[in-house]
């Protein structure tokens, strides 16, 4: 075998299920890849090498008795805000830098059922705070197409952990767009599931009503493995969803001639012009592939976004985050007084964007300001979901730019926060409403990579899944790999 980093879980696991390799050797090459590649790509806050090898050992035990699933001796990697017990779990933060989880998350525990093997924790901005992983109170993720630009955010180190053959999947987190604009950035696959259908038990919390986990995959194919994994209700979160998950492979086909696919204006407003033109190509492709498009899609609410997003996040996340003060979780300050202990642990223990956006927060939720900013913001919300509701009535699907630009150098917008929340306009829209999205590659500027974003109704994951895999298998782009070594 010549490069078993190269492999997708899909090709992988038909070698480990015809024993023309193992899960150990399959282990070793990954890690060997890691220690090749890492010190430019800087993706991983923690490599977990002894775990990786015994749970390799125990899914080659698995397989010999005949017990394989799509998942079992597959080398993965989990976002470091997600539990997985007796590892480090940092959110990329000094606040949790030394922090033990003593609990599985629910997907890391689903995941360690089906036998994938962790190979370690992924970088990001601090608490998911961020669209470039420069908020990483650590370092930066550099993207492994150019190293001198981001690999998006929040979860940059998972999307270039899978762009540079570090790991076959890694799952990351979602709130405003954290898993398909890096996906978009890094030219790998990265969904955002419908609201409840994934557990967010042992997820470390932002903003509890935009949150949710998701797979990062080099294809379609492999992205509905690991959905079909993780999906399903979990008692342990309040906001699961009872209901049967649907057999997700049976949707990977090629033929979409009929659907109606809905190209909404809004999202094409102040994007770079390349990012225009591999759009059109895209759009013009799916036509080819017998879709039915409609241009004249106007969801108007869509402007009011991202106003109503840096409302609804920073006040969830300023309550979510009142927790570390020093007493229970992490970093603790030393100090004359309980009260100044308190504030030097927040003032040493969280970085600027954390702080800017848990005073925020504590604004729009004050007295005298929240029907001002708050209730308002909720009110929106409740016509951004209605406006969607609305369009999914006439389309199967609607289709986006992930983001309007390509990736972007470092330092380039760090110093204007609004202009690095605009990275996130067009994916926002879909947490607010709880419904699910998915980026897919689509072609490069200047050797750099651009996504498209297909936007669906609540669960209707399974017909993303079908309109990305018939227009992966027609493009080829996700075949491409960064060329970091």
């Amino acid at each position: 075998m010549n490069d078993l980093t190269a492999l997708t879980i899909h090709e992988a696991h038909g070698l480990l299920k015809q024993k023309q390799v193992s899960s150990l050797e399959l282990t070793k090459a990954h890690l060997a890849r890691i220690a090749a590649v890492e010190p430019k790509v800087q993706s991983f806050v923690s490599v977990t090498e002894e775990i990786a090898l015994q749970q390799a050992k125990d899914a080659d035990g698995r397989i010999a008795r005949g017990d394989i699933g799509p998942l079992t001796g597959i080398p993965m990697q989990l976002k470091d805000n997600l539990a997985v017990s007796g590892t480090r779990t940092t959110c990329s933060s000094k606040m949790l830098e030394r922090f033990i989880a003593p609990y599985d998350s629910t997907v890391a525990k689903r995941l360690k059922a089906a036998g994938a093997v962790l190979l370690g924790k992924g970088n990001m901005d601090e608490f998911a705070m961020g669209s470039s992983t420069e908020n990483s109170a650590f370092f930066p993720t550099r993207n492994p197409w150019a190293l001198d630009r981001v690999p998006g955010g929040s979860s940059g180190g998972p999307a270039a952990a899978v762009a540079a053959s570090e790991c076959l999947f890694s799952l990351g987190s979602d709130t405003g767009g954290s898993i398909r604009q890096p996906a978009s950035f890094c030219n790998v696959v990265g969904l955002k599931p419908t609201y409840g259908l994934v557990s967010r038990y042992g997820l470390v919390a932002f903003a509890s009503s935009l949150d949710q986990i998701g797979p990062f995959t080099k294809d379609i194919r492999d992205c509905a493995a690991v959905l079909q994994a993780i999906a399903g209700h979990d008692p342990l979160d309040s906001t699961s969803v009872n209901r049967p998950v649907p057999e997700y492979s049976t949707a990977l086909r090629t033929d979409i001639k009929g659907m109606r696919i809905g190209v909404p204006k809004e999202y094409f407003n102040g994007i770079d012009a390349d990012v225009s033109d591999v759009m059109k190509r895209a759009l013009a492709q799916l036509a080819q592939l017998g879709a039915v498009i409609d241009y004249n899609v106007s969801l108007p609410s869509t402007p009011y976004a991202l106003a109503v997003y840096y409302i609804l996040a920073p006040s969830e996340a300023s309550s979510n985050l009142a927790r570390y003060d020093g007493v229970k979780y992490g970093f603790s300050a030393e100090a004359d007084t309980m009260w100044h202990a308190m504030e030097q642990t927040r003032q040493q223990g969280f970085g600027p964007e954390v702080k800017r956006r848990i005073m925020l927060g504590a604004y729009a939720l004050s007295a005298g300001y929240y029907d001002a900013y708050y209730l308002k913001a909720q009110k929106v919300r409740t016509l951004i979901r209605r406006e969607f509701d609305e369009a999914f009535a006439k389309y199967d699907a609607l289709v986006t730019p992930t983001s309007p630009t390509p990736p972007f150098r470092f330092g380039e917008k760090v110093a204007d926060p609004v202009k690095m929340y605009l990275s996130d306009v067009d994916t926002i829209p879909v947490n607010i409403a709880g419904i699910a999205g998915i980026s897919v590659p689509a072609g490069f500027i200047e050797g750099l990579p651009v996504g498209i974003q297909l936007i669906g109704p609540a669960f209707s994951e399974a017909t993303l899944f079908r309109i990305a895999h018939a227009y992966q298998e027609t493009t080829g782009w996700h075949k491409l790999r960064a060329p970091v070594n």
